[in-house]
This record gives structure tokens, C-alpha cells and sequence, in this order.
């Protein structure tokens, strides 16, 4: 049954946009772990200053993404996927080749500009079935937690055999190969549409933004990169100065600590997901945070009480990464998910830029007790706001391709779907010819369900 595999096409599509997604945000974080020490060698700098050029690229990411999301729509997505690797690749020679800081700033800010996430998620919904995007989505989801993991231990092997200046070279190099892939590996589709499952609706955004329970998700993961990238800006100073490690051995404690997290975190996804208890995994995580924050400048001194705080540190925020789309996607409407992901990732970007910038303010001033402290507060803020959230209905969104109907059909259609067993909700859009629903995966019958799709050939 055609419902049931994905195809080898659609598997070539989810392998080749994660891997130019993975080479984009690899490239993003390889300076994460060492830039803060590698930032007082450049002229002009100022720990404000370093804040800004690690999190400038969230500002341009932020203000691009979505147009550029639009501009696939208009010229087709590789053109702007290549473009913006282009950009990206021109950002980090720009960086490579500065001796001040200012020029790392504007290196980094082309990096950002490049944003191509919403044209790579496009691209995805054109060149797979709607009963498989999900889990093109989810593998290109994995390659964002990966590239983190990845970086936080290269960066600083790469720092110490080429340093910073190499690891920007590296990320140029990323670049071309993102290049390469999009040309030769990815399929081009056929049919260039708006799928509303991925993209933003302009029209709908303000309802996202509206929306308490996903305004609510929005300030979280806005906070969540907030702490994470005040964080940076000063931990590996931190680890150099107090701890005593080169920055080219810090790789020695990320590598263990990353390792044991994963593990810390896979029973959690399991007690959030399978028990149905997602809301309070939520909140234990976000006063896990919050209590590695406390700790960290109290034991900066001990290398094993720190490294204590940063497993901490990472097992929450590993479990908030990986819970929150998952939360989005349950909370918002079927028809306009693409919408309220647009908005959560906005919040994102945003979030990091203003962690950098007030993470570099606060520890040129206060050092790492005033990061912490004002990220401790925000952290206490966002839990407040979860505590109060609406406990999530755990139902799945679902696609059907149901062809071309008519309105009178569409509203047919409604009630023949909602009448099946495990359909909470269904939205039909006759121009698509797209039901979106959503389901309850342990009582869907999905043998019924499947009776109203129209089969399809493959999109390209």
C-alpha cells in the first residue's frame, strides 16, 4: 500500500535536506564553545561586543527567514536555498579574514541572512507525501540537536588546530557542500505550491502570535535560547581562566557530559510522550535549568561539581528542545501549523541575539554570577507561564491528499472524517485538496481513514 513506506525518492529527500540543514547550523555553532576566548585577541572587543558577534546571526535570521520562505514560493525553493548558502559561505570568509571584532559582527550577520529553513521545509512538503512529511520534518529536526552535539566537541579540536579563523573557513567550506548537496542530490519538484503545514501565512500570524497557549511556547523557546547562548558568552572563558583548561581541551568535558544528557533525556521523552505527561517533564526541566544556573558560578572552582552543573545544564535543555516543537504541533490548529512554527521560530532567533547581547552587557559588568542571576529570573518566568498553561490534548497532526473538491464536498467530507474514530479535529481546504486533522494515534482507525485519500504519484 503506497501509504504505508516512504519511497526511496522521499528517503533521498529527507537524508539530503537534513544533511544541508546540519551543515548550515553546524557551522552556526562550531564557535559557540571558544569564541569567548578567542574574541580578546580582536581589535575593538568588548565582552558586549563578543555577546553580539555570537548571537547577531539570530537577528537576520529572524528578519529573513520568513521572506525568504516567500521568495521560494515566487522563484522556486533551490534558487533561494543556494542563494542563501552563498550568503552564508560570503558571511564566514567575511569573518575568517577580520582582525576586528567589528568585521566578525558584520560576518556573522551575513551568516544569519542566509536563512533558508523555511525554504528547506518547503522544499520538503513539494517533494514528499503528506502522510510522510512528518517524518522528513522530524529527520531534519534531529540534524539540528546533532549539529549542537557535534559542535560543542569540534569546536574546539578544530579551535586547536586552526583556530577561530579556521573554524570560519570550515563553515565556508559547509557551506559549498550544502551547495553541492542541494544541486546534485536533492530532486527538484515538479510543482512549486503553499502548503500551509509548513509556511507562513501571513494573514494568520497575528492569530499565532494571539494565541495564548502558543504565545506561551513562543516566550519559552525565545528564553530557552536566551539562556543558552548568555550562557556562552561566558562559559568557555570561565572554563579557561577558573577551571584551567586550554580551549582546545574542552571538548574533554562536553564530549562525556553531552553523552551522559542524551541518556538523562531519553526517559523523560519517553514519561512525556508515552505517560502523557509532557507539561510536567515541561516544568521540571525549565527548574532544572534554573538550578544549573544557581550552580555554576557557586562551583566554578571544582571541575567536578562544574562539570555536575553543566550535565545538568544540558540534560534540560536537550529535553526543552526536543519537547517543544512536539508542543507547538499539538497545540496548534492542523491548517495553520506552518504559521505557529513560523512565529516559535522567530521567538527563537530572537532569542538568541538577546541572549548574546545582554549576555555580553551583563559579563562585562557583573561576570558569570549577573548572567546566571538574570537567567535564573527568566527561567522562573518561563516556568510561572508553563505552570499555567493548558494541559495538552496529545492528538497528532495528520495530512490526507483528498484531491480536488468542491465546497459542498469539503463540508461532506468534514463530517464523513470527523465520524471516524480517532479524528479530533478536521479542516478541509478545497484549494488544496488537503484534509489537515488531528488525531489520537493509539485510537485512530487508520484503515478507515485512509479510504478518503487519493492516491498520488511521487511530487517530482
Amino acid at each position: 500500500m503506497s501509504h504505508e513506506k516512504m519511497t526511496p525518492t522521499e528517503r533521498r529527500v529527507a537524508s539530503s535536506l537534513s544533511a544541508i540543514f546540519a551543515s548550515r547550523m553546524l557551522g552556526l555553532f562550531l564557535i559557540l564553545p571558544v569564541f569567548a576566548v578567542y574574541a580578546s585577541e580582536l581589535k575593538g572587543n568588548t565582552a558586549t561586543l563578543a555577546g553580539i558577534a555570537i548571537g547577531i546571526y539570530g537577528l537576520t535570521q529572524a528578519i529573513f527567514q520568513i521572506p525568504l520562505g516567500m521568495l521560494s514560493d515566487k522563484i522556486g525553493r533551490k534558487p533561494v536555498i543556494v542563494g542563501g548558502l552563498l550568503v552564508f559561505a560570503l558571511g564566514s570568509v567575511v569573518a575568517a579574514m577580520s582582525v576586528t571584532i567589528y568585521g566578525v559582527i558584520i560576518g556573522r550577520a551575513l551568516q544569519g541572512a542566509g536563512a533558508i529553513a523555511s525554504a528547506i521545509m518547503a522544499l520538503a512538503a513539494d517533494l514528499t507525501r503528506e502522510e510522510h512529511r512528518i517524518k522528513v520534518m522530524a529527520s531534519i529536526g534531529m540534524s539540528i540537536g546533532l549539529s549542537f552535539a557535534l559542535a560543542m566537541v569540534i569546536g574546539p579540536i578544530l579551535h586547536g588546530w586552526f583556530g577561530v579563523e579556521g573554524i570560519f573557513w570550515v563553515t565556508a567550506l559547509l557551506a559549498g557542500g550544502g551547495i553541492l548537496v542541494a544541486r546534485y542530490f536533492v530532486p527538484t519538484p515538479v510543482i512549486t505550491r503553499f502548503h500551509r503545514d509548513t509556511e507562513v501565512e501571513i494573514g494568520w500570524f497575528r492569530k499565532a502570535l494571539a494565541d495564548p497557549q502558543l504565545l506561551r511556547l513562543d516566550v519559552g523557546i525565545f528564553i530557552l535560547h536566551f539562556v543558552l547562548v548568555g550562557t556562552f558568552v561566558v562559559m568557555p572563558t570561565v572554563m579557561h581562566d577558573r577551571l584551567g583548561f586550554a580551549v582546545e581541551q574542552h571538548w574533554q568535558l562536553y564530549l562525556p557530559v553531552l553523552f551522559l544528557a542524551v541518556l538523562t533525556m531519553v526517559p523523560f521523552i519517553i514519561l512525556a510522550e508515552k505517560k502523557r505527561k509532557i507539561k510536567q517533564v515541561l516544568i521540571g526541566a525549565i527548574l532544572v535549568m534554573a538550578l544549573s544556573q544557581m550552580g555554576m558560578p557557586l562551583f566554578s572552582g571544582s571541575l567536578a561539581s562544574f562539570a555536575i552543573m553543566l550535565w545538568l545544564f544540558f540534560s534540560a535543555f536537550n529535553l526543552l528542545e526536543a519537547s517543544m516543537p512536539s508542543l507547538v504541533a499539538k497545540m496548534a490548529p492542523a491548517a495553520h501549523k506552518g504559521t505557529a512554527m513560523g512565529a516559535y521560530s522567530t521567538s527563537q532567533f530572537l532569542g538568541v541575539f538577546l541572549g548574546g547581547l545582554t549576555g555580553g552587557s551583563l559579563s562585562e559588568f557583573y561576570g558569570l554570577g549577573g548572567v546566571a542571576l538574570f537567567n535564573v529570573v527568566l527561567l522562573l518566568v518561563w516556568a510561572g507561564l508553563a505552570i499555567t498553561m493548558a494541559r495538552p490534548k496529545f492528538l497528532t497532526s495528520f495530512l490526507l491528499n483528498v484531491g480536488a473538491v468542491s465546497a459542498e464536498e469539503a463540508e461532506k467530507l468534514i463530517h464523513a472524517l470527523n465520524a471516524i474514530n480517532g479524528v479530533a479535529d478536521v479542516t478541509v481546504v478545497a484549494e488544496d485538496g488537503i484534509a489537515y486533522l488531528k488525531i489520537d494515534k493509539d485510537r485512530i482507525d487508520m484503515d478507515e481513514l485512509l479510504k478518503y485519500a487519493v492516491p498520488e504519484d511521487e511530487k517530482i
